[in-house]
């Protein structure tokens, strides 16, 4: 009689990471979760400054500045918006390009969850977001307000209460805002670009080929391709297309594979030096010039009164959380894919709810979405706030149910025993390791019996209590 053949093993969802992508992510983590409370504190700062200097706070995002022959003679928002955000978008871009050809993103089995989760993470906001604006009579223009999560802000929340997320959990929302920000570029690129000018457009996408040239023929130097970065979202910008798209498309033409000898790749190494600039310069500063919403009067209480501003609350809030932990639960049910053992399906509510979050490209959406309308862009801005406001508050009270669990998980994945520099749950199948920790334990043993031989002796001595 054959043998019975074993069912073939399930695949676990938010499973324990490859080592190397562990210490990618916790170091992407860390410089986004300082970039993060900078951010806070900028939005802050743009609040205080735009509701008691109001005055001030218009005049200075008001001010032009910029060759104006290029047609760059911008206000300073305006440059923000556009110019310092191409950074973050270059940084977006390199990361999306590592995740397809060295992360989550290369195995289409593992992109399943974090490409589903932020398909339906972006789709059901802003269907509810369409539907909200549907009966209460509202523009619809707005509906890819509520569709991006801001993952330095909510990293900025993970700090401020205190949780430490196990390696799974924080993987899997860095990969979920990498894809949410691909998805959002396409938005960007699609839907807020009318008139184009052809002859810009080409000379863009020229200056993008010599770029890529340069960078195949290993031609190294920032002053060669600083100034052509330059040139090229200059042109991008006159184009008529988001000038933000220049940054991702720079971002995307890096190698970001290793080659022999290398410790890092050329993507990997100019997003170490990139990334701190985006997260604690860049993005700071837009929230500086593009959250200072006035909040007098019944502003806040009218986000709930207008179909639009409602709709973004909403999408936010309830559109984030189930659309991104519905789309989790559905490659869990069709692909007969298990959870991290370690982790619940609460941990995953959590997260979604963590995501809802959307604050610099909801932004910048918002102001895309409505251009020439000041005051729906401002009604649209407190409306992204505080939707996201309610979202971390949210998040964190789901967070810090499970915080003891999450300390002892992230404990566990820190701990480093044989102080070898790699978390002993990674040196499991070394021999190495168990022989490092056998020789722990006996400079231990040995420490222990000189003790109880010292104890001995003085237990035997005249004097000695009995």
């Amino acid at each position: 009689m054959a043998a019975p053949v074993p069912p073939p093993s399930r695949r676990t969802l938010l499973g324990r990471l490859p080592l190397p992508e562990r210490n990618y992510v916790a170091e992407a983590l860390r410089t986004e979760t300082v970039g993060g409370i900078i951010l806070l504190v900028a939005a802050v700062a743009a609040l205080i400054w735009a509701n008691t200097f109001g005055s001030g706070y218009a005049a200075v995002s008001h001010f032009h500045f910029g060759p104006e022959t290029l047609g760059l003679n911008l206000s300073v928002a305006h440059w923000a918006a556009d110019g310092l955000l191409a950074v973050f978008f270059f940084v977006a871009g390199v990361e999306l390009k590592r995740e397809l050809v060295a992360g989550e993103l290369r195995d289409p089995r593992a992109a399943a969850l974090p490409v589903a989760a932020a398909l339906c993470g972006m789709a059901v906001p802003a269907a509810v977001y369409a539907l909200t604006a549907a009966l209460g009579g509202g523009s619809a223009a707005g509906w890819a307000v509520p569709t991006a999560t801001d993952i330095a802000f909510a990293l900025a929340v993970l700090a401020v209460i205190g949780t430490s997320l196990p390696a799974a959990l924080r993987a899997f929302l860095l990969t979920l805002a990498v894809v949410d920000d691909l998805f959002a570029i396409l938005i960007i690129a699609v839907f807020f670009t009318e008139d184009i000018d052809f002859l810009a457009l080409g000379g863009a996408f020229l200056c993008l080929a010599v770029f890529y040239a340069l960078l195949r023929t290993g031609v190294r130097g920032w002053y060669v391709y600083v100034p052509l970065a330059l040139v090229i979202w200059g042109l991008m910008y006159n184009s008529g297309v988001h000038a933000t798209i220049a940054g991702v498309a720079m971002g995307l033409m890096l190698r970001c594979t290793r080659r022999e000898g290398e410790a890092h790749s050329p993507g990997e190494h100019i997003e170490h030096l990139v990334r701190p600039l985006s997260a604690g310069v860049a993005v700071p500063l837009f929230a500086l010039f593009s959250a200072g919403v006035t909040l007098k009067g019944d502003a806040l209480a009218g986000v709930f009164t207008r179909p639009e501003t409602l709709g973004v609350v909403l999408g936010l809030v309830v559109g984030k959380t189930i659309g991104i932990f519905g789309g989790t639960w559905l490659v869990a049910r069709f692909t007969k894919a298990e959870l991290n053992k370690d982790l619940a399906w609460a941990d995953v509510f959590a997260v979604a709810a963590l995501a809802g979050i959307g604050f610099t490209v909801s932004l910048l959406i918002g102001e895309l979405a409505f251009e020439g309308d000041e005051d729906m862009i401002n009604e649209v801005k407190a409306a992204v706030l505080l939707g996201s406001l309610i979202a971390a508050v949210l998040s964190g009270v789901l967070l810090r149910l499970r915080v003891r669990r999450y300390r002892a998980l992230y404990e566990a994945e820190e701990r480093d025993e044989d102080e070898s520099g790699v978390p002993d749950v990674y040196e499991q199948d070394d021999p190495q390791y168990h022989l490092r920790m056998a020789a722990i334990y006996e400079r231990k043993a040995a420490e222990h019996r000189r003790l109880a031989e010292l104890a001995g002796a003085a237990s035997g001595k005249p004097d000695s209590p009995a």
